[in-house]
């Protein structure tokens, strides 16, 4: 509960769900802890908590690169705070060999990750962090260096926007090439067989990028009765290959960040009527996860889900994109942004910056 007291007032923070904040750090309920374990340390001061963070111990990323992760981390704008917070990592770290130390980071790629360190006047959604600025000066006294950043746009969608003919192009080009169909999504059940074959082109996806590891059939599912009944139909889309495999994948949804601050932390009794409400009637979207199998990425079987996506938005009249982290060094993925949205994309003001911070034992 301390980033409740933290961030009290402020209109950019966004409350985590409380219920699963607390099934994410408990064994019973976090299938993650089959193959990571954690510790978790609070920072007092004059018997109140003026800090907070969490150490884990990721088993296959551990074995690969000796590395502990840190998370949910939280401090007041007391150097001996955010010291004593590091220490206490950093002192288990040692203790089970580690090299060095990052984050912040989760159990998997679906838990918070990335601290904010440009862009704060602008509300967080509800997957990603916002922590205030002074974070980054501590963690930099301390001895951290940059390991990779992410980065987040913000894009004007609106009536003005043109579907690239090029894009539609290439979109019908493929699909007749190749035999590829995008995934008739009208049903609940629908949905639930999608994600089924979704967990899987995840993995594959996402297999290469930084601190990425396979969800487990058991994180799948779970994340799957977590964020299922967020999800609209409206605003997913999927490719399949002749086998009815999926191949591409969008998951977005109607930007939930203002209904987290009125629910303010709790489903109920009245939490989820703002967030059925904004999942009905939001102009926001949020684009949380898009991919490809890396087989398919060349055969340009992305501009499917681009096209379709693009043209949900505009039967939606969505105003305004948000996009969720993108590692900087993403290429391919930025430039089909750019190709997309056109080159004004990457240079928009309205561009955040988070960091995986690292330091040497």
């Amino acid at each position: 509960m301390f980033p409740f007291h933290l961030y009290a007032g402020n209109p950019y923070w966004v409350p985590p769900i409380i219920a699963d904040e607390l099934d994410d750090l408990n064994p019973k309920k976090n299938p993650a802890f089959e193959y990571a374990e954690s510790r978790q340390w609070l920072a007092y001061e004059d018997n109140k908590v003026v800090g907070r963070i969490a150490g884990i111990k990721h088993n296959f990323e551990f074995e690969d690169e000796r590395l502990i992760r840190f998370g949910w981390i939280d401090f007041v704008d007391n150097e001996e705070v955010s010291s004593k917070l590091i220490e206490a990592v950093e002192h288990w770290a040692n203790e089970q060999g580690a090299v060095a130390i990052h984050g912040p980071m989760g159990f998997n790629d679906f838990d918070f990750e990335g601290m904010l360190v440009e862009g704060f006047d602008s509300i967080a959604t509800i997957a990603t962090i916002y922590n205030h600025p002074y974070y980054k000066n501590h963690l930099d006294k301390l001895g951290f260096e940059k390991s990779v950043d992410w980065l987040e746009f913000e894009y004007a969608f609106g009536e003005q926007y043109k579907i690239p003919e090029r894009l539609q192009k290439l979109s019908r080009y493929v699909s007749k090439k190749y035999g590829f169909n995008l995934v008739d999504l009208k049903k609940k059940k629908d949905l639930l067989n999608f994600f089924d074959k979704f967990f899987f082109a995840v993995n594959e996806s996402y297999k290469l990028l930084y601190g990425y590891y396979k969800l487990t059939e058991a994180e799948g599912l779970r994340l799957k009765n977590k964020f299922f009944k967020f999800l609209s139909l409206k605003y997913l889309s999927g490719v399949v290959n002749e086998h009815g495999d999926i191949v591409a994948f969008a998951i977005t949804m109607p930007s939930l960040s203002k209904a987290f601050k009125k629910a303010n932390g709790r489903l109920f009794p009245f939490g989820f009527i703002h967030i059925l409400w904004a999942i009905r009637t939001c102009k926001e979207v949020d684009l949380y996860l898009i991919g490809a199998l890396p087989e398919y990425q060349e055969k340009g079987v992305s501009s499917m889900v681009f096209l379709d996506i693009s043209e949900k938005f505009i039967n939606e009249g969505v105003k305004t994109l948000r996009f969720n982290p993108t590692l900087e060094d993403h290429g391919k993925l930025l430039g089909n942004w750019g190709s997309i949205f056109g080159d004004s994309f990457l240079k928009h003001d309205n561009i955040k910056r988070r960091r995986c911070f690292k330091k040497v034992l």
